[in-house]
């Protein structure tokens, strides 16, 4: 007979790998969830344990030293991991009653340790619960620890994002980072328009979906199961992509018939939109480092009925070597970065970065910025895109770049073709726009547009 698993015991073993053995907290989540045998109710209770447990860990941690006599260091991985998801619960979660979250800790740590154990968490628990009042943070943090504590983020991020966008903004996008990640997909034009798809995703019962406000391509899921698992997915209607990131291709703006370059394309989301935007006339060049990851753009591609992609493996830092000077009508160069604006995605992110981390990267986005920038004809476009709000990353570097080279112009162009509520609420910038997680509860993302002058 198969032994049965709850929400907990699966959260709290992803929660392991996380700490263990760096694992990526979405990719964790999305294995155990598949191989747990938990029905959708349990599914949601166990994401929402592991998501919330790592966006909140130092807060988490910060109550658990308090509690915990030699501090949460002193416990074995397994049972502080519990502590701070039983935390987690008592804190957060208003739906779950104490006694509950209590209790199924307790059980845990009977199954898992032994009668020492247990008392430990439970005597852990219930101090919480006696003392929460002490916990209490202020709603106006005067120092930078209580700042951190309270938006639950290091204190060198909340610290940096300050310096650039100002306190009130850069509260309001990391309390929003705490939020659920919302599922959006984005509809293949080939195939059939958005009006359409969502009229038939409602006659499936598949749940509730909306118009995205950023991009005419763009649907919501309010609510329902994974899109991945729907009819409409296998058929090769729709792909899921974040609505912040559908922009990106749409501001490259390319057209059938064009020879197009994506430098950094894996996993294939902006490639096989740039295709569908080009009406899977012309070609696309996706580039990758890794031979797997163009299996991920081929795969992409035969699902929505792609046929103008061609890949290749290439590190883009060495791409003329591969590629013909002037041999491009566009490029996009998604480039890799710190992902500070996926955050709500990747929790996990912001306790694994350092502040120093940047700096690599932004030398790692100059030299892909200085290879890709001969393959462009002139009067071609060049798309610079990044997840992430940190201007050394963003700004800074196309500014940078442009004044080393005086054939490329930042271009504006596009910023009236975006939709109203977009320009509305966006940082708009000479030729570029950052959108941040606020906006619109989407990803963070740059998106520069720059064009080479004939």
């Amino acid at each position: 007979m198969k032994k049965t698993v709850s929400a907990r015991d699966v959260a709290l073993d992803v929660l392991l790998q996380v700490e263990q053995h760096q694992a990526y907290s979405n990719l964790a989540l999305n294995q155990a969830l598949y191989h747990s045998g938990l029905d959708d109710r349990d599914k949601r209770l166990a994401t929402e344990l592991i998501y919330g447990t790592v966006a909140r860990l130092n807060t988490l941690d910060w109550i658990g030293n308090l509690l915990v006599k030699n501090g949460l260091r002193s416990l074995q991985p397994w049972v502080r991991q519990l502590v701070r998801m039983s935390l987690y619960q008592l804190r957060y979660l208003d739906k779950i009653p104490e006694r509950a979250a209590v209790h199924e800790a307790v059980q845990i740590a009977k199954r898992r340790g032994h009668r020492g154990i247990s008392s430990l968490v439970n005597g852990v628990l219930r101090s919480y619960l006696r003392r929460q009042d002490e916990f209490r943070l202020p709603d106006r943090p005067a120092t930078l620890k209580e700042k951190a504590l309270r938006l639950s983020h290091p204190e060198w991020m909340v610290k940096r994002m300050e310096e650039v966008y100002g306190a009130a903004e850069t509260e309001q996008a990391l309390l929003s980072n705490l939020t659920p990640p919302k599922v959006s997909v984005r509809v293949n034009q080939l195939k059939l328009k958005r009006e359409v798809f969502l009229e038939q995703w409602k006659q499936l019962g598949l749940g509730e979906a909306v118009a995205s406000p950023l991009a005419p391509e763009g649907v919501v899921i309010q609510r329902g199961g994974n899109p991945a698992f729907s009819p409409l997915f296998r058929e090769g209607l729709c792909t899921i992509q974040d609505e912040s990131s559908m922009l990106v291709s749409r501001i490259l703006h390319p057209q059938p018939g064009m020879r197009v370059l994506d430098a950094c394309a894996a996993p294939g989301g902006k490639t096989t939109h740039l295709a569908e935007l080009m009406q899977n006339q012309g070609t696309i060049v996706a580039c990758d480092i890794h031979a797997h990851k163009l299996e991920l753009i081929r795969s992409n591609a035969d699902r929505l009925g792609i046929g103008i992609i061609a890949e290749q493996q290439t590190d883009a830092r060495e791409a003329s070597a591969s590629f013909a000077t002037a041999s491009f009508d566009a490029i996009l160069l998604d480039a890799p970065c710190s992902g500070l604006g996926v955050i709500r995605r990747k929790p996990d992110i912001k306790w694994s970065k350092e502040a120093q981390a940047i700096e690599p990267l932004v030398k790692l986005q100059r030299e892909l910025l200085e290879e890709v920038a001969s393959l462009l004809k002139p009067g071609g476009v060049l798309v610079y895109s990044t997840c992430t709000w940190e201007p050394r990353e963003n700004r800074e570097q196309v500014e940078s770049f442009v004044k080393r080279h005086p054939e490329f112009k930042l271009d504006s162009t596009f910023i009236q073709n975006l939709a109203p509520a977009v320009r509305e609420r966006v940082v708009i910038g000479d030729g570029w726009i950052q959108l941040l997680p606020h906006h619109f509860g989407s990803d963070g993302f740059f998106i520069a547009r720059m064009r080479k002058i004939k």
